[in-house]
C-alpha cells in the first residue's frame, strides 16, 4: 500500500495544486484529467475575466515549482481571464519536471471501488488499495490501484438544468440546440449566435450577470439585441453584491454594473419565475413558469442561457463509502457552514482533512466538489484544502489540522430570519460595520470576521467564480 501513489482525479488549479503538495512531500502522485490538456474545464469559460486577482489564483507549493523552473510571477493586482489563467499558470505548472511525468490527458476515471470487495464489506477494508476503473482516450479500458485519493474532479461538466425542480423542465431536451448551459462567448465566437435576438438568461449568480453584461454591450452595436433575465429568487442582492465594500473591486463592480442596466431598462427582470417547460412557438422558443401570481409565459425567444449552476458527479463514487449533506450532496460537515438555505453571509470557517474526508479511510473531496451544490467557492480555498489533505496523508497531523483561511469580504449578507435568530444571529445593529449580529461581536474583540458562527478569524468568502 505505501509504495502505491496518491490517485488526483483533475488537472485543474485545485488538483494541480494537490499533486504540486504530493511532491513538495516527497509522495508518488498520479493525476487523471478527463480533457485534453490542463484546466481544460476553464478553457470553456477562457473569455471570462475573474473577479479575483491573480495573488489568490496561485497555490503556495505550485509557485515553488513554477520558479524553481523560472516561471516570472504575472503582477499579483491584475485580473486574468480564464485563457490566461490556463496559458500563464496551469500549462506551465503541468510542464513542470515534477508535474508533467505525472499527468495522463484523456483519461477519465469511470468508477473507484476498493479492490476485490464492495463497498458492504468491512472487515479489513482499509487495507486494501483503491482501484480505479479508466477509461482512455482511445476508448481502452483499465484498472489502476493507489494508495489514497484526491478528488478535485469538479462539476463543470455536471451543469443543473433549467427546469426549476431540479429535473429537466418539459421539452428541455428537445431543445437543447438552442440552449447554452456554459457562459457563451458573446462577443467573440458565439457573437452571431445572439447578435439581433433575444436570449433569456436563467440564473441568478455571477455567470448569469457576466452573460448578461456581455448581452447589453453586444446590442450598443447590434440593436435588436435583446436579453430578459429569468430569476426563482426576488432578493438579487447576493449577484448584486456589496459594490465599493466588497475588497474583490471588480466583483463589486460586476453587480453593480449590472443592477445599473436593470434599473435603466436595458435588461428585462423577471422575478419569482420557476421554469416548467420550454416549447417551440413560431419559429422560436417560450419559456413556462410558475409564479406567485399563477403560470406565466416568456415567449419570442430565439436562444436559453441556463446559469443554474453546476452539480456533482457521484457515479464514479458509487462503491466507496461517503457521507454527504442530503441536499447539497456536499462533504457533510461542509454542510452546515456553506448551505444557502440557513446563511448566504459568503462566511465559510476554516476547514480541512477532517471535513472533507469520508467513512472510506484514504478517500477525500476537495475543490467546488466538496461543496457540492452550494454557489460559494474560491480557489483560495482548494488551495487550503489540499494542503490540509496532504499533510494528513503524509501523517503530518500538526500542519494538517493548522488550516488557516482568511478570504476577502464581499460587503454583502442576506439572511432568511426564523424564529431561532436566523443567519448569523440575525442583521446587525445599525451602527455595525458588519453584515450580521455574529460577525458585529467578532469584529468588537477585534477578529476578522464571524466564520458565520465560527469563532476562528476568517473573513468572508466570495461567491463562486
Amino acid at each position: 500500500m505505501m509504495e502505491l501513489p496518491i490517485a488526483v482525479i483533475g488537472a485543474g488549479p485545485v488538483g494541480l495544486a494537490a499533486a504540486a503538495n504530493l511532491v513538495a512531500r516527497g509522495l508518488p502522485v498520479r493525476v487523471y484529467e478527463a480533457g485534453a490538456a490542463a484546466g481544460a474545464s476553464i478553457s470553456d469559460w477562457g473569455h471570462v475575466r475573474l473577479f479575483s486577482p491573480w495573488a489568490y489564483n496561485v497555490d503556495p507549493a505550485a509557485r515553488s515549482l513554477l520558479e524553481k523552473a523560472g516561471w516570472q510571477t504575472p503582477d499579483e493586482a491584475a485580473y486574468p481571464t480564464g485563457s490566461d489563467l490556463v496559458s500563464t499558470y496551469l500549462a506551465p505548472l503541468s510542464q513542470t519536471p515534477e508535474l508533467a511525468p505525472v499527468i495522463e490527458y484523456g483519461a477519465r476515471v469511470k468508477a473507484i471501488g476498493r479492490r476485490g470487495v464492495d463497498k458492504v464489506v468491512s472487515r479489513d477494508r482499509e487495507l486494501r488499495p483503491f482501484q480505479l476503473t479508466i477509461v482512455d482516450r482511445a476508448g481502452r479500458v483499465r484498472r489502476e490501484l493507489a494508495r489514497a485519493v484526491i478528488d478535485a474532479s469538479g462539476t463543470w461538466m455536471s451543469p443543473n438544468p433549467l427546469g426549476a425542480g431540479g429535473v429537466a423542465a418539459e421539452g428541455e431536451e428537445a431543445s437543447a440546440s438552442r440552449i447554452a448551459y456554459n457562459i457563451p462567448d458573446i462577443l467573440g465566437h458565439d457573437r452571431a449566435t445572439h447578435a439581433g435576438r433575444t436570449t433569456v438568461v436563467v440564473g441568478a449568480g455571477h455567470s448569469a450577470a457576466n452573460v448578461l453584461l456581455d448581452l447589453a454591450e453586444l446590442a450598443n452595436t447590434e440593436p435588436a439585441t435583446r436579453a430578459i433575465w429569468l430569476t426563482r429568487s426576488t432578493n438579487l442582492s447576493r449577484v448584486y453584491g456589496g459594490g465599493a465594500n466588497d475588497q474583490l473591486a471588480a466583483r463589486g463592480d460586476l453587480g453593480q454594473r449590472l443592477r445599473h442596466l436593470v434599473e435603466a431598462g436595458s435588461i428585462e427582470l423577471v422575478t419569482s419565475f420557476a421554469a416548467t417547460a420550454v416549447r417551440e412557438a413560431n419559429g422560436q422558443l417560450a419559456l413556462d413558469g410558475e409564479t406567485p401570481d399563477g403560470r406565466r409565459s416568456v415567449s419570442a425567444v430565439d436562444r436559453i442561457v441556463v446559469c443554474t449552476g453546476q452539480r456533482p458527479d457521484l457515479s464514479l463514487t458509487r462503491e466507496l463509502r461517503l457521507e454527504l449533506d442530503p441536499w447539497l450532496e456536499s462533504a457533510k460537515a461542509l454542510g452546515p457552514m456553506i448551505d444557502p438555505n440557513l446563511h448566504s453571509c459568503g462566511s465559510v470557517p476554516p476547514h480541512g482533512h477532517r471535513e472533507l474526508s469520508h467513512p472510506e479511510p484514504g478517500f477525500y473531496t476537495v475543490g467546488i466538489k466538496s461543496y457540492g451544490r452550494a454557489p460559494t467557492f474560491l480557489m483560495l480555498t482548494g488551495y487550503e484544502q489540499v494542503r490540509s489533505v496532504v499533510a494528513a496523508i503524509a501523517g503530518d497531523m500538526a500542519a494538517a489540522d493548522s488550516v488557516q483561511l482568511v478570504l476577502p469580504e464581499t460587503g454583502v449578507c442576506t439572511t432568511a430570519l426564523e424564529s431561532t435568530g436566523g443567519c448569523c444571529g440575525g442583521p446587525a445593529p445599525g451602527d455595525a460595520a458588519a453584515c450580521c449580529v455574529d460577525d458585529a461581536s467578532a469584529k468588537a474583540q477585534g477578529k476578522a470576521g464571524c466564520g458565520c458562527g465560527s469563532t476562528s478569524k476568517i473573513d468572508e468568502t466570495a461567491h463562486a467564480q
